[in-house]
């Protein structure tokens, strides 16, 4: 292959700097442009004001679609500090959204045991993938503000008025250059919120859609009308408000949630209920962030999960020594299983937090829950004969279907290796 004469030196290398490799590179920070990724720039703001909420300085956010697709976050939390920055000689507030891995949840004395943003990057990306972001902050009895234009800054902090409260509000409109679509999906967002109420109990999370749409009739478009649409999450049942929930159109096998709560250095909180349907639907978060992927938290879990349910069924008389152990997913079917773990410095595969990768998870979430469940199925025997009853049905119907897909190969091995007849002499 001919090569192509270009001259690469040190002039040649590019550094992008400030936010420049946010914009340059969007899908590096929050996975695509897609209306996805429209909605990730929501969550980063929201799960910045839940993270305020988990560390006790928070108990309401309120999330506003404004017409144009303006998105409005606020909270009643502490407030972004407002004081000189000793590093980098403006605000904190402007230093944690206008430089990358800024931020008061790496340490030190902030408040913030947990933490979905732990990478310092989520307010800052936010601000260099809008047109404009506008942040209102109110501590230390004054209110401040400061906005911003694709990442820079348009008006540093200042102090427009007093305040007898805290709290930090944030509008920002994304900006259309970047991402293929700004329509928010409400139910999209609903659902995400739900869950985070349901996550953190106590907290009040609600969700308004103020857009204007116009409505079409025929071929011609009449008069504008608001979509009247909101929201309001307040659960103080946690877990177990979580699973009832899912299963509230299902026939139950156990009527109260199995509730495993446990502190410690890794906080984990359980709730699993069982009904007669034969799909299993398991959702773990760590630091309310919805690990769709799983991680080392779902690995513990179920390792102790099978392992219990084999070893109660073995002491008492269920499975004989001859039978063989319940598979996993013999004892899962049926199961809707909510589990949140609290991690300090969780360990997610890249910036959208999909999967948890911290290995010391999966030993603390397997002796707790072994531990917890345990107990439970001794206490309560009738439970445990019952979901028992459920997991050796389907090890049995499991059993039968693979029997049925032998017998089945091994008929069509046998028809295909008959031998053709002897074809006769012309």
């Amino acid at each position: 292959m001919d090569k192509v004469e270009h001259e690469y030196g040190a002039n040649q290398i590019q550094v992008l700097e400030g936010l420049e490799a946010v914009r340059k590179r969007p899908g590096m920070y929050i996975g695509s442009v897609s209306v996805r990724g429209l909605h990730h720039l929501v969550y980063e703001i929201v799960d910045n004001s839940v993270d305020e909420a988990l560390a006790g300085f928070c108990n309401s956010i309120e999330v506003t679609i404004e017409p144009g697709n303006i998105i409005c976050v606020e909270d009643n939390g502490r407030g972004i500090p407002v004081d000189k920055h000793p590093k980098t000689g403006i605000s904190a507030a402007e230093t944690v959204y206008t430089i990358l891995h800024a931020g008061g949840k790496f340490g030190g004395d902030s408040g913030y045991k947990v933490s979905g943003g732990l990478h310092g990057v989520g307010s800052s990306v936010v601000n260099a993938l809008s047109e404009w972001t506008e942040v209102t902050i109110q501590r230390d009895g004054g209110i401040y503000q400061m906005k911003f234009e694709r990442g820079k800054t348009v008006q540093p902090l200042e102090r427009i008025g007093d305040s007898d409260k805290t709290g930090t509000k944030v509008r920002f409109l994304a900006d259309s250059t970047i991402f293929e679509t700004l329509e928010y999906e409400y139910e999209v967002l609903e659902k995400r919120f739900r869950e985070m109420a349901f996550l953190t109990k106590g907290l009040k999370i609600s969700i308004e859609d103020k857009r204007i749409v116009e409505k079409q009739e025929g071929e011609e478009a009449v008069e504008e009308e608001q979509k009247e649409r909101k929201s309001e999450f307040c659960f103080e049942g946690g877990l177990n408000s979580f699973v009832e929930y899912l299963n509230k159109n299902k026939e139950k096998i156990n009527e109260m949630p199995i509730y495993i709560e446990k502190d410690g250095e890794v906080p984990i909180e359980v709730a699993i209920q069982y009904t007669t349907s034969y799909s299993e639907n398991i959702y773990t978060f760590v630091n309310n962030i919805n690990t769709i992927e799983g991680g080392t938290h779902l690995e513990g879990f179920k390792r102790a999960v099978t392992k219990v349910f084999n070893d109660y069924a073995r002491n008492h008389g269920v499975l004989k020594e001859k039978d063989q152990n319940l598979q996993g997913e013999d004892i899962r079917e049926g199961m809707t299983a909510v589990i949140s773990v609290k991690v300090k410095e969780p360990q997610f595969e890249g910036q959208t937090k999909t999967k948890l990768g911290n290995s010391n998870v999966t030993g603390v979430v397997a002796n707790a829950v072994t531990d917890a469940l345990s107990t439970y199925l001794e206490e309560n025997p009738n439970v445990a004969k019952s979901i028992l009853d459920k997991c050796i049905s389907a090890s049995r119907a499991r059993e039968a279907a693979r029997k049925a897909r032998e017998l089945a190969r091994k008929k069509n091995s046998m028809e295909g290796s008959t031998l053709p007849r002897k074809i006769g002499r012309l």
